[in-house]
């Protein structure tokens, strides 16, 4: 039977695929449109094959909140000319709206998630088929709190989401510590949170260097504590100077804005080399 432009159409807003791949797969399913479907799919399986051994170090990170729910996303492909292609990011974009509307807690659920009737890994495979590259889901974290936000950096290559203790205050005073956890790359939130296993290194480091410095042995313990502090100061996001003024620290800043407002927990997604 002959294939319509209003079928074509109809297949390209049903799967997103090239209007050549809709009206091949027309074609070749003799005008049925659940076959037609099927036979993109399977063409995205046997390209994402093909590309399975191929490193997907480029993509697209966006970030999102909703009331005391916000998460960040990070779809994965081979090129920057992909990454930066709308379709790819309005999939990642699509998939990122679903995610914070289901409340998704994980990357596996995310996977098995179902937009418009096909589950977000068959989408991401179908993806593969429409750039013939490796795509695939390379990250997704999120957060609930009384209050949260999020930010997404130009060139959609870095995001993060922060979670706060209470609600109240201004949004714009929340979004400059998602700004800031961008900007400063933090180990941890708060002193509590820094694994102790690079609290340990930072003290070893600590008394290398007075070592080094020619230091009596009996004070490279206080010695290591007080250069433990300085780490703190510089990589735990309440410690940092603040940014936009770096005469107070994030903590000072937050509790000038609200007293007893805190940072609890943030994520950071970024694609590019810190």
């Amino acid at each position: 039977m002959a294939v319509t432009i209003e079928d074509i159409k109809k297949l390209r807003h049903l799967t997103s695929a090239g209007l050549t791949d809709c009206k091949n797969a027309l074609i070749e399913s003799n005008g049925d449109m659940e076959a037609a479907v099927e036979i993109l799919r399977k063409k995205g399986q046997a390209v994402a094959a093909k590309r399975e051994d191929r490193e997907a170090s480029e993509g697209c990170v966006l970030s999102k909140h909703e009331g005391d729910f916000a998460a960040v996303v990070a779809l994965k492909c081979e090129t920057d000319f992909v990454a930066k292609n709308a379709g790819f990011v309005e999939l990642t974009q699509k998939i990122l709206d679903a995610a914070v509307a289901n409340r998704i807690q994980n990357i596996e659920d995310l996977k098995a998630l179902a937009i418009d009737g096909r589950s977000v890994a068959d989408l991401i495979i179908e993806e593969t088929g429409k750039t013939g590259e490796k795509c695939e889901l390379g990250a997704y974290e999120c957060l609930t709190a009384p209050a949260v936000t999020s930010y997404n950096h130009f060139g959609n290559k870095l995001a993060t989401i922060v979670a706060f203790n209470t609600a109240g205050a201004d949004a714009s005073v929340l979004r400059d510590i998602a700004m800031q956890a961008a900007a400063m790359n933090p180990v941890a939130a708060t002193i509590e949170q820094v694994p102790e296993k690079i609290r340990q290194q930072e003290l070893e480091i600590g008394r290398e260097k007075a070592r080094e410095e020619g230091k009596p042995e009996a004070i490279l313990d206080r010695i290591a504590e007080g250069r433990l502090n300085k780490f703190y100061k510089e990589s735990v996001l309440v410690e940092q100077e603040f940014v936009k003024d770096p005469s107070m620290n994030v903590a000072k800043y937050l509790n000038s804005a609200l007293a007893g407002l805190t940072v609890v927990d943030f994520k950071r997604v970024n694609l590019n080399e810190d």
